[in-house]
Formats: C-alpha cells, sequence, structure tokens
C-alpha cells in the first residue's frame, strides 16, 4: 500500500513538473515568436540613400552630399537621418565638369562644400550609428533612384556603410522605365533639385505612386 502511495505522489510530481516545463515553453516559444517578428519587421525596412557627386566616376569623382532616410516596407518613413555635406577642395572642385559645375552652382552646394567641416570619415561614422539604431547588419535593402550610382560611390568612399545593408537594391527607376515600357505610366514629375534629401523624398514618394497603380494588393 506505501508502495502504491509512493508510485503515485512520485507520478503527480512528475506530471506537476511536466506542466511547468511545458508552460515555461510555451512561454519562451511566444516570446521567441514576438523577437522573430519584431526582427523581421526590421529587417523588411529600406535605406534610402541619395548623394550628390562631382561627377559619375567614383575612380575620379568625389562624394558632395549624402542624406538617408528609412522606411518600413510600405514606404512609411521610420526615421529621416543625416543629411551631410562633405568638405571638398578646390582642387578636387575644380575638376568638375560642366554640367556638375553649372548645377551645383545654382543650388548651392558648390560653396557649402568649400566651407564645410565634415570629412568623409565623419559623414560615414554618423550614417553608420543612425542605420543601426533602426536596422539590422547585412539585412535591409539600399533604396533610391538609379541607387546604383550611389552604391559604386559607398563601396569606393564609405565601404563600411555599404557593407553594412543587403547586396541587393531598390532602384525606383527600374520601375520607372517599366511602367512607361509595359503599362505608358508616366511617374510623378520630379523637381530636379539636385540635392540629397530632396532626391530622396522624390524617389519614396515616386515608388508610392507606382506602388498604387502597378502593386495592387489581391491582384490574383
Amino acid at each position: 500500500m506505501k508502495l502504491v502511495q509512493y508510485i503515485e505522489r512520485s507520478l503527480g510530481f512528475v506530471k506537476q513538473n511536466i506542466y511547468s516545463l511545458l508552460g515555461a515553453t510555451k512561454i519562451q516559444d511566444e516570446m521567441y515568436n514576438n523577437r522573430q517578428f519584431t526582427r523581421t519587421q526590421e529587417s523588411e525596412r529600406i535605406i534610402w540613400v541619395d548623394m550628390e557627386m562631382t561627377g559619375l566616376d567614383p575612380e575620379t569623382c568625389h562624394i558632395l552630399e549624402v542624406a538617408c532616410i528609412i522606411t518600413d516596407q510600405h514606404l512609411n518613413t521610420i526615421a529621416e537621418g543625416p543629411n551631410l555635406i562633405l568638405h571638398q577642395p578646390d582642387n578636387i572642385l575644380l575638376k568638375m565638369n560642366e554640367w556638375s559645375w553649372k548645377h551645383h552652382s545654382q543650388s548651392g552646394l558648390l560653396n557649402a562644400s568649400r566651407e564645410s567641416k565634415i570629412t568623409l570619415e565623419d559623414a560615414e561614422n554618423q550614417l553608420m550609428n543612425f542605420v543601426k539604431k533602426y536596422t539590422p547588419p547585412g539585412r535591409c535593402p539600399l533604396g533610391g533612384s538609379s541607387v546604383y550610382m550611389d552604391k559604386l560611390f559607398l563601396l569606393k568612399y564609405m565601404p563600411t556603410f555599404a557593407n553594412y545593408m543587403h547586396y541587393r537594391i531598390i532602384d525606383v527607376s527600374t520601375v520607372k522605365e517599366l511602367a512607361r515600357r509595359w503599362y505608358s505610366i508616366e511617374g510623378p514629375k520630379k523637381l530636379m533639385k539636385h540635392r540629397a534629401l530632396e532626391d530622396i523624398k522624390e524617389s519614396i514618394n515616386e515608388l508610392k505612386f507606382y506602388k498604387r497603380c502597378l502593386f495592387r494588393q489581391n491582384i490574383l
């Protein structure tokens, strides 16, 4: 009789501990799933970058201005980051081609670059500090218009920042060209200010336009 009572008590103890373990596991699973959800949402964000340069050849040209905005996957702004004008000396500025000289003079960027105290290293550090707050490393793509060109300059002059992002890019210009060819849709007219932050915002708004027109929900 005592043996039977002992076995029953032992089984009850084991059962109680199993339920406790199962409960703890369930809580851990819920916490893990919540973390996964948060991490997934952050991984879906887009790092928008635009730069103004002295020209289009990264081997001989230099960055004048860089700006960054982070959006979620639906193009809602999460954070507006640094808008930085880098210092370039006259020996670099004077080598600009006629187009760059004209437009950067008209926008005021040329003189602003002369007077700026921000170095290339300063700019990259500020950009890195910004994106680390809102995006996980190696997960979020670079977004922009003809942004492959910006990436070439980033790889040369800001490799740490460039390699923090996913290797894929979201190029609004690609969508623009396909919309025109396949649907005869012209995107919103751009103001062409040739300033980094304004150009990013135009690119985001342009992609929002194509999202409404072309990338509709329940298309099947």
